[in-house]
């Protein structure tokens, strides 16, 4: 897997969490599973940030990238960039 798709996938997410956040801000998002939704943007960017990462780090030790492989997001969870 290269990094474009993952790149792509962040940008994706990324523009679905400022959607999201702007609707809370605007009172528009105030239902339960909305909110369920923007927690789980915020989830799935911190494991595609992260992959993205450790396929770098991979990179750099002369390692494969493709064998990184996404963690759980528990595991990830509000990781800071």
């Amino acid at each position: 897997m290269a990094e474009d798709p993952i790149l792509k996938h962040i940008r994706e997410l990324v523009e679905d969490e400022r959607r999201l956040r702007a609707k809370v801000l605007t009172g528009e998002l105030p239902t339960d599973e909305e909110q369920a939704r923007l927690r789980q943007v915020e989830k799935s960017l911190d494991q595609c940030w992260d992959l993205l990462r450790r396929r770098r780090a991979a990179e750099d030790q002369g390692t494969d990238p493709d064998t990184v492989v996404p963690r759980p997001a528990d595991e990830v969870e509000d990781y800071l960039q």
